[in-house]
């Protein structure tokens, strides 16, 4: 029975990366639906790799346990915040390449129970109980991200 589920599910068009990782294509790109436990940055990275994406810009939505970033830059590093049980009100990012190896940016706002909100630069996050809904949207060019040293930090570089 779960070979044909298996079966039935690669029929159509469905993927299973990394363990817990579901990902379908759907126009100019992919919907992907994680779930508990799952981090959101390995699957994206994975996808680009398994995938061979040139370059993507992703949205979503959900619930878990979020780790921003304040860049400080005196320091050239990032403050860091970890909030947990969070619902991730928004998510915007990119994936690009870096040295071989996808490359990826993104911003988010998440809320409490207490409806406090708290974003930024989001460093990593972990799926919690529910969901994150994402949509990722192929680009029709490679994006490349590389180290800008004056600002100390890695930025998307605009194809030629």
């Amino acid at each position: 029975m779960k070979a044909l589920w298996l079966s039935l599910l690669l029929s159509l068009g469905c993927r299973s990366e990394p363990a817990g990782t579901k990902y379908v294509r759907s126009g100019d790109g992919f919907l992907m639906v994680l779930r508990e436990g799952d981090d959101a940055f390995a699957h994206f990275r994975q996808l680009a790799l398994s995938e061979k994406i040139r370059g993507a810009t992703f949205e979503g939505f959900g619930f878990g346990h979020a780790k921003f970033g304040y860049f400080d830059q005196q320091k050239k590093a990032y403050d860091e915040l970890e909030v947990r049980d969070v619902e991730l009100a928004s998510l915007r990012g990119s994936i690009a390449w870096q040295e071989g190896a996808p490359s990826l940016h993104a911003h988010a706002v998440a809320t409490d129970r207490s409806f406090v909100a708290r974003g930024g630069h989001l460093l990593g996050f972990q799926v919690g109980k529910g969901s994150l809904e994402l949509e990722i949207t192929l680009q029709h060019v490679s994006l490349e991200r590389a180290r800008d040293e004056a600002l100390g930090a890695n930025v998307l570089v605009l194809p030629r």
